[in-house]
């Protein structure tokens, strides 16, 4: 059975920092791409970065420059770096991986909560 949990969420004030974890588990974690996404009280779900199996990364122009996306294939597990935040990073925070052609999986979220 595959579990993402998420964790490293909380509240800090802006400009602060955060890292958050995703740890996987029942899943062959290092052929895996892997995403973090974001949702904000009233908003639809938004993609923030990927990084694949072989670690190539990408962000969201909201992302970019602040936050990192990494991962550590020994304990299988992703993380994200966000740096500078905003409190309009204020959002849970899911990871996701999504088999080509097959199923989706996502964790149950941290909370990310930053006060001006």
């Amino acid at each position: 059975q595959v579990q993402l949990v998420e964790s490293g969420g909380g509240l800090v004030q802006a400009g602060e920092s955060l890292r958050l974890s995703c740890a996987a588990s029942g899943i062959a974690f290092s052929l895996r791409t892997i995403m973090w996404y974001r949702q904000a009280p009233g908003k639809q779900r938004e993609w923030v970065a990927t990084i694949t199996s072989g670690g190539l990364t990408n962000y969201a122009n909201s992302a970019r420059g602040r936050f990192t996306i990494s991962r550590d294939n020994a304990k299988n597990t992703v993380y994200l770096q966000m740096n500078s935040l905003k409190p309009d990073d204020t959002a849970v925070y899911y990871c996701r991986i999504s088999i080509p052609l097959g199923p989706d999986y996502w964790g149950q979220g941290t909370q990310v909560s930053v006060s001006s």
